[in-house]
């Protein structure tokens, strides 16, 4: 017996959170959603891998995105963007189907956001404190 799957059946049963969708990718916002305006790009067919997608289904992931963004800067006016793919279960993917996270940035939010998506790996993102120790990095600093 085939396993459920959760992505799967959110697109069989609309919740009211879908933000748009195209051929290949529907939009929602996030049911677990970190931060306000927290949304996913997920693919209708069951896929797990973005390595897996064909060059029309990443054109489709591409456009939906940007017309997402859109729609999450006119209604949360976020001050950034994190894009973030939980690619295997070493990298944290819990669900084994494709979803791209697209996660609103707010100055404030967290104490020190220099580093970004480095910051997965506790003490690695911020790597400019390791740079300051090189006197030849100082111009990128």
């Amino acid at each position: 017996m085939k396993k459920p799957c959760f992505f799967c059946d959110v697109q069989a049963k609309p919740d009211g959170k879908e933000i748009k969708g195209n051929n290949s990718f529907f939009a929602k916002y996030s049911a677990f959603p970190i931060i306000k305006g927290h949304c996913e790009i997920i693919i209708k067919k069951h896929i797990d891998s973005f390595f897996e997608l064909t060059p029309s289904q990443m054109r489709d992931f591409y456009d939906l995105a940007k017309d997402v963004k859109k729609i999450v800067d006119k209604k949360y006016h976020p001050d950034g963007y994190n894009v973030g793919i939980n690619e295997g279960e070493a990298a944290g993917r819990s669900v084994h189907h494709l979803h791209i996270h697209l996660i609103p940035r707010y100055y404030g939010d967290v104490k020190n956001p220099r580093g970004g998506v480095r910051n997965i790996i506790p003490s690695k993102g911020d790597y400019f404190s390791e740079m300051a120790k090189n006197p030849a990095n100082k111009k990128y600093l």
